[in-house]
């Protein structure tokens, strides 16, 4: 069965998450961190083994718009980073709205008892997962 990854991409973090098969839940897989924003080899490849592994048919790529609406630098270096992937991956990349999902991921972890040194490490997933169930909970409607 194939699934949904969910990428949330950061400066130099992407979190990534996964459906489950029946496109109903998403979960956290990972965060890829890469030494410079520009250093994008390594990443590229670890989303394009992650899409053969789990028979990727879709990339749902959050996509930072500012508050107001406006596409700031962050919405540039989001589309620079979509045509990077679509030479790599033969699968569709939807770009879907991600405001305020880090915060949102932050209260979650704050909320879980996560500490805040410690929330590092997963906050970039948690925004993954949240940008992709976004998506299937409208998919699903």
């Amino acid at each position: 069965m194939s699934r949904i990854l969910g990428l949330d991409y950061g400066t130099k973090t992407v979190g990534v998450a996964i459906s489950d098969p029946l496109l109903l839940t998403a979960q956290e897989l990972e965060t890829i961190t890469r030494q410079r924003p520009s250093a994008l080899r390594h990443t590229l490849v670890r989303i394009k083994e992650i899409c053969d592994e789990y028979q990727v048919e879709k990339i749902i790529l959050g996509y930072p718009r500012n508050m107001d609406d406006s596409e700031g630098f962050r919405c540039e270096e989001t589309l620079e980073f979509k045509k990077l992937l679509e030479k790599r991956v033969d699968i569709p990349i939807e770009l879907l709205d991600e405001r305020l999902t880090t915060m949102y991921a932050d209260e979650i972890l704050e909320e879980s008892g996560v500490a805040r040194k410690d929330r590092k490490k997963v906050i970039d997933q948690i925004a993954a997962a949240i940008i992709l169930q976004d998506f299937l909970d409208n998919y699903n409607k």
